[in-house]
């Protein structure tokens, strides 16, 4: 039976007073909320609630993609609303396919778009309760109970009440965004805008008005003025993701905002003062590139003021099993069957692979799993980790049975297929040895013919070659 009052997260900049006033009509506690960072917020009590996405607000496109990491939290059952051919953007596209129960296209009639929404709440509530037991450390999307994720967590806690600039190291999809997310969160800033820009996706000739912005005319095509994402950050935290990536003639344009806190727009004539914190990231060896001459060692040392290094995966340890079973508690809604769990041989698997894409790896050879699994239990085939399970454990007559086997077969491969000079090594009677060789199937590697001893018959239990 269904609660009598249900939550609803409402995303939208222009939020429809009707259709609030249906949802409040049919049950639901309404909170509308602005962006990625109030939507954390809202939802990070636990229990199941709706969500109503409206993508035909208007929102930035750093804004829907900082939609993501809200859309995965596995509490809330998600529908869209989108203008009619929105959706012919691939990255839209993918973010209602993946993360989305339904969506609906405006104009909508108002109860379509409640049963939507009750109907992705529902089925969210039929999953698994969260776990409350509290043997798990978290500091906001980030899950991890080892000493090096705990000494992660106290870092962010610390860089968090300054307001310099920070400097995140690690291999790529250890989760580096993350970390400034909950930097910025735990900021005197967190009600200002958490602004990306990922250094390395942008084509270098088009990096400086990304980052400035331009006016109107400023070069053929510029139809409008657009905020840079500097400007778009002001008074919050701009994070410059594989800041390592960031071509030389944007490094000396960066240092000057960096020294004078003003940008100018491309074609601008004044320059606009800007209050931001600089958080950046990279998986470059940045002592290589700057004695390389790839990177400016200014530039860098304004943006490493203090440094966080994030831990690789395979440096985790029992947080692997950790994470894989919280992704598939995120995911488990994409298999066709009610899945258990993971097999042990998937857990051994688990361990044993060294994980060279870290945790962005790990979620998608879980996600992978959960489709293509066959079974109740994701195996490590399922994983396509096969290759390293762990020997299984054996009996001790197999355990004898394979060092009697090895034995003889050096014996032999030493004395070069010589029988006797083999048994007299092995301490035993040549008979005896080729007793064994034909019990072994070794036949094939004895280099002489067995001559009954002193001349007589072979036993009847060995046969003559």
């Amino acid at each position: 039976m269904e609660p009598a009052t249900r939550q609803l997260i409402y995303v939208s900049r222009d939020p429809s007073a009707e259709l609030n006033t249906r949802f409040h009509q049919r049950g639901w506690q309404v909170e509308v909320v602005g962006s990625a960072r109030d939507v954390r917020r809202a939802v990070r009590a636990g229990m199941a609630a709706g969500g109503l996405l409206d993508l035909s607000s208007h929102f930035q496109p750093h804004e829907i993609a900082a939609f993501e990491s809200c859309l995965t939290m596995p509490n809330v059952g998600w529908v869209a609303a989108t203008m009619p051919g929105q959706l012919q953007d691939a990255a839209l596209r993918r973010l209602v396919r993946d993360y989305c129960f339904d969506y609906v296209t405006v104009p909508y009639a108002g109860d379509r778009i409640v049963d939507s929404v009750g109907h992705a709440y529902g089925m969210i509530s039929l999953g698994e309760p969260a776990s409350n037991d509290g043997s798990q450390g978290a500091e906001g999307e980030m899950v991890g109970s080892c000493d090096a994720m705990l000494a992660l967590f106290r870092s962010i806690r610390k860089v968090a009440m300054t307001d310099a600039p920070v400097f995140i190291s690690g291999e790529s999809g250890t989760g580096k965004e993350l970390t400034a997310v909950a930097i910025h969160e735990r900021s005197a800033r967190r009600n200002a805008p958490f602004v990306p820009i990922n250094c390395g996706a942008i084509p270098p000739h088009l990096l400086q008005s990304e980052l400035f912005g331009y006016e109107r005319g400023a070069f053929t095509g510029a139809n409008q003025r657009k905020i840079g994402r500097v400007e778009a950050a002001n008074g919050g935290t701009l994070f410059l993701d594989e800041i390592g990536d960031l071509p030389l003639e944007s490094q000396a344009s960066l240092l000057r905002f960096l020294q004078e806190r003003k940008v100018e727009r491309l074609g601008g004539h004044g320059a606009i003062d800007v209050d931001v914190r600089i958080i950046s990231a990279t998986h470059v060896d940045m002592t290589a590139a700057m004695i390389e001459g790839r990177f400016r060692s200014d530039l860098y040392h304004r943006l490493c003021v203090l440094q966080i290094d994030e831990p690789p995966l395979r440096a985790r340890g029992k947080d692997i099993e950790l994470l894989a079973r919280h992704m598939l508690e995120r995911f488990k809604k994409d298999a066709s069957r009610r899945l258990r769990g993971f097999a042990p041989d998937a857990i051994a698997a688990l361990h044993n692979y060294g994980w060279p894409g870290n945790v962005r790896e790990l979620i998608n050879r879980v996600r992978r799993a959960i489709v293509m699994s066959e079974g109740r239990a994701i195996t490590a085939r399922d994983l396509e980790l096969a290759e390293y399970v762990e020997i299984v454990p054996v009996s001790l007559a197999q355990a004898r049975e394979a060092a009697e086997r090895q034995a003889i077969e050096l014996a032999l491969l030493r004395h070069r297929g010589r029988l006797g000079d083999a048994a007299q090594e092995l301490g035993i009677s040549r008979v005896t040895l080729y007793r064994l060789l034909c019990s072994h199937g070794m036949r094939h590697m004895e280099g002489e013919p067995l001559a009954a001893p002193h001349g007589g018959d072979l036993p009847a239990s060995v046969p003559h070659l």
